[in-house]
């Protein structure tokens, strides 16, 4: 009777616990990510020191905050090709390095083109890791929770902001010639430590494939899948999309000659793209640009401005206040790691923005309001501008944030995906550095809330875009992607119902264990 028990319960599968190697591995790697978000982190209060140490003018001051994002488009061109030459781990190995110089050249600047120069090494090693970083991850994780761990890079990004913003109000009270350098060259650290901890991550197995070593490859599936089953399928669909026959057994096979180390891989995205791969790129390229043009970072780097703009004129409270906006945006990126797999990319999405929108108007009306009541202290305007940074970045985090890296990594076709994911990052990073290098100027020419009202304008936008374009991929495999999208118009389809219950059914199955 026992028996019969037993192997009545085996024959109704559960739901696969998360896997703890594919977990480990998406920490390891998302480190990567800490070396952008400490150095945005330290810099936004390390500019004010650093302004009344050299003496540099309020535009040299927006540029050496954001030019550090165009810098990173260097980076970013590059690491999706040398991550293709050398692999996923050393590139990140080679981002840490590089961050590292920049750190040590930044943390000894004796004047203001020397300090440019370390930021433009720091940007380079900041490109890198904000390429791979996303890439690595989505190809090591199994897709029950691909939404969850590909998203700790945004994790990891947050934490750094919340390094930096602590080691600003940490070294605030040394003199001013020693201060910021500190606060910039214990930037060396967080690098090291990357180039440390990624020599014990296996390679990514997709990139083991594309070199033809299918044993390795299988080796590390086996790891990080939820079954056997699923470790097989994985290969196989890598095999396939790699054109490897999948009846080879071979553990070092030659693979066909593929364009992902030529030109043709650039003609496949851009010139003669087919219409999958082109709606791929407008999601993706899409999300990248109202990511960054909604002026998020504008808040980020500037908001010892913007408090002071508020009413808070000590520089202890206007630091002690940015740390208080980088652990919102750490919770909240915690809160959306859980969520991601659960309710999916589309809703987590809509709901982000459709708060951005809120907070930034409110953010806007309450500067706007402080602006023409200069002579007075209105308590609850200052309040309302604080708390609206702080919701803010609390709907950034919770959707907008993850999902851009989450949606990006994801989607590309194998043989695309490197570069697609770097020209992700490039959009990213170049809308990034044309914001936070004209929020100052911005400002002054519109004021700083109306400043806000335009960021409110472009979120409202980015709305009815994601809205219209994006298909839910949550449950996907990264080769059944492609098969998603070639509609533009995704969300008036007649398709949209019936990808809707497949994706509902995927979910369904993974979560009843039926088959």
């Amino acid at each position: 009777m026992g028996y019969h028990i037993d192997e009545a319960s085996s024959a109704i599968p559960k739901k696969p616990k998360r896997n703890k190697y594919a977990f480990m591995c998406a920490i390891l790697a998302s480190m990567a990510s800490i070396l952008l978000g400490y150095d945005v982190g330290v810099m936004s209060g390390a500019a004010i020191f650093i302004k009344r140490d050299f003496g540099i003018s309020y535009v040299q001051q927006e540029v050496m905050t954001g030019v550090i994002n165009l810098y990173s488009l260097i980076g970013a061109a590059a690491a999706g090709r040398t991550s293709d030459w050398i692999g996923r781990r050393y590139t990140m190995v080679l981002a840490g390095i590089i961050f590292f110089l920049g750190a040590i050249l930044m943390g000894f600047a004796t004047n203001y083109a020397f300090l440019m120069f370390g930021r433009f090494i720091a940007g380079l090693g900041v490109g890198y890791a904000l390429m791979i970083s996303p890439v690595y991850t989505a190809e090591v994780s199994p897709a029950s929770s691909r939404g969850f761990l590909t998203s700790f890079p945004e994790v990891f990004i947050n934490f750094g902001l919340l390094l930096g913003y602590i080691s600003n109000f940490a070294f605030a009270k040394l003199p001013l010639h020693l201060g910021w350098r500190f606060m910039l060259g214990i930037g060396v650290f967080p690098s090291v430590f990357l180039a440390v901890v990624v020599l014990m991550m296996p390679e990514s197995p997709r990139w083991l494939v594309m070199q033809g070593q299918v044993g390795k490859a299988k080796k590390v599936l086996d790891k990080t899948s939820d079954s056997v089953e699923e470790a097989q399928q994985r290969l196989a669909d890598i095999k396939e999309a790699a054109g490897i026959p999948i009846t080879c057994t071979d553990d070092v096979v030659q693979v066909p000659k593929r364009s992902s180390h030529g030109k043709d891989v650039w003609k496949d995205l851009f010139l003669h793209p087919t219409p999958s791969v082109r709606h791929i790129i407008i999601a993706a390229v899409g999300l990248h640009f109202f990511q960054q043009a909604s002026g998020v970072d504008s808040v980020v780097l500037y908001s010892p401005t913007i408090f002071e703009k508020a009413g808070i004129k000590s520089d202890r409270e206007k630091l002690l206040a940015t740390v208080a906006v980088g652990f919102t945006k750490t919770v909240f990126i915690l809160v959306a790691t859980f969520l991601l797999d659960r309710v999916g990319r589309r809703p987590l999405l809509l709901s982000s923005v459709a708060g951005k929108i809120i907070s930034l108007l409110l953010l806007g009306m309450g500067l706007t309001i402080i602006q023409h009541h200069d002579h007075v202290r209105l308590t609850w305007a200052v309040g309302l501008c604080i708390a609206t940074v702080l919701s803010d970045m609390a709907f950034f985090s919770i959707g907008m944030g993850p999902i851009a890296w989450v949606y990006s990594s994801e989607i590309f076709p194998l043989k695309l995906r490197a570069q697609g994911a770097s020209i992700g990052v490039i959009v990213n990073r170049m809308t990034s550095g044309v914001v936070t290098m004209t929020f100052l100027s911005l400002s002054n020419a519109i004021t700083i809330g109306g400043a806000f009202f335009l960021y409110a304008g472009i979120a409202a936008i980015s709305w009815v875009f994601f809205y219209v374009v994006f298909p839910e991929t949550q449950g996907r495999t990264l080769e059944d992607m492609e098969g998603l999208f070639g509609n533009l118009l995704w969300r008036f389809s007649k398709q949209r119902k019936i990808e809707r219950n497949d994706v509902g059914n995927q979910v369904q199955l993974g979560t009843n264990g039926e088959v």
